[in-house]
């Protein structure tokens, strides 16, 4: 077998221009990126993985999730119970960088409780690290209700907007990055690392105009330097960022951004809440990069998303396929995104955006389950 510890520059030929033109520095040292041929023979011998993006249902974001008076095992044992019933083997969870700021040993206890409940439900969970969507203004301690009707009223940012934009932050965040990946890199309970999701987001339908004007700047310095941290780890894990909006059909056509992720990942993932063609095409235009593929967020019913229409393609090509939402609960992300300008304070939506069980356990459909099982049975 291939050596997995073949050295390579982590910045790929092309993002010394990219970055050179949004002003950053690219003076950062090699580091270990999983060659074609040993990403895909790692994932041959991987089963088609099928799940959810996942967060408690009592908890309305990374934070109420995992600080010490808020994280709750007997419900996450209780609602994976519900993911395995329905043979689901992964889920998608966000971490956080201030709940590792406030106590980084308990924090790491918590991800090795949460690991053993995974692993007891034969739930394998990608990690993610980063996260640049929705409040730009996280804060410790006791999280606001949701407010009524609106969807994610109350999700963060990880870093949140003054850590992005205060340089002596990150030393913090790279002690962030090294310790929890450091702790976990030969955990075989762990799937794979998502460095940073949706990095450029600039959240124009919630929180546009308290984002940083630069932030696409910020990010662009900071994602790169992420990946080098997680990978002198050496994780048995693969790293991905996923790729969730524009076209990246060529590497001329994708964003600055988008080419940073995808030249630094050792797995491919995407974003994708279209119908199947559109969601058929996007695998298309990935398979270029000749890596396993992983969709990291998809399923919008009212957009056409739905498991019965994308889960067959998935599956056609050997795509990971990861939901928005496991169970409905204080995130709201039943609810649909235009609730930020309309909530749904008076009625009921049509029907669900996210999420498959209702709080206590009931399908949302009892179809959509029946094939759920099905497909991933075979």
């Amino acid at each position: 077998m291939e050596n997995p510890r073949r050295i390579f520059w982590l910045l790929a030929p092309g993002f010394w221009l990219l970055a050179s033109a949004l002003g950053v520095d690219v003076h950062l040292a090699p580091a270990e990126r999983w060659t074609e041929k040993f990403a895909n023979n790692w994932y041959a011998k991987e089963p088609w993985y099928v799940g959810s993006n996942y967060i408690t249902s009592t908890a309305i974001n990374q934070i109420e999730m995992w600080q010490s008076d808020t994280f709750d095992p007997p419900q996450i044992d209780r609602e994976l119970s519900w993911a395995q019933n329905i043979g689901m083997n992964t889920m998608r969870v966000f971490l956080d960088d201030l709940v590792f700021q406030q106590d980084a040993k308990g924090f790491q206890q918590r991800i090795d409780a949460f690991l053993k409940i995974a692993s007891r439900h034969h739930i394998k969970p990608i990690l993610v690290l980063f996260d640049s969507c929705w409040d730009p203004f996280p804060r410790l301690g006791q999280q606001r209700a949701p407010t009524p009707g609106v969807h994610n009223s109350g999700w963060v940012q990880s870093p949140g907007a003054k850590a992005l934009q205060d340089p002596t932050s990150r030393t913090r965040l790279e002690l962030y990055v090294r310790t929890v990946v450091g702790t976990f890199a030969n955990d075989p309970r762990i799937l794979a690392w998502d460095i940073w999701n949706e990095p450029d987001n600039l959240n124009t339908n919630s929180y546009g105009q308290q984002e940083p004007a630069d932030k696409i700047k910020l990010v662009a310095d900071l994602l790169p330097r992420a990946f080098v941290w997680a990978r002198e780890k050496h994780p048995i894990q693969p790293l991905t960022s996923g790729v969730w909006t524009g076209d990246w059909s060529s590497n001329e056509k994708m964003s600055a951004i988008a080419r940073i992720q995808a030249d630094h990942s050792d797995i491919i993932s995407f974003h994708n809440y279209g119908p199947p063609a559109e969601f058929e095409q996007h695998v298309q235009w990935l398979k270029r990069y000749n890596r396993p593929i992983f969709c990291t967020e998809y399923m919008a019913r009212p957009r056409g998303s739905t498991f019965e229409g994308i889960l067959p393609i998935a599956k056609k090509y050997k795509v990971a396929a990861i939901n928005w939402g496991l169970v409905a609960g204080k995130t709201q992300t039943y609810l649909p995104w235009d609730s930020w300008q309309h909530p749904y304070t008076d009625r009921k939506p049509d029907e669900w955006f996210h999420e498959v069980f209702t709080e206590d356990g009931k399908p949302y459909k009892q179809p959509e389950v029946d094939f759920i099982r099905q497909i991933t049975s075979k």
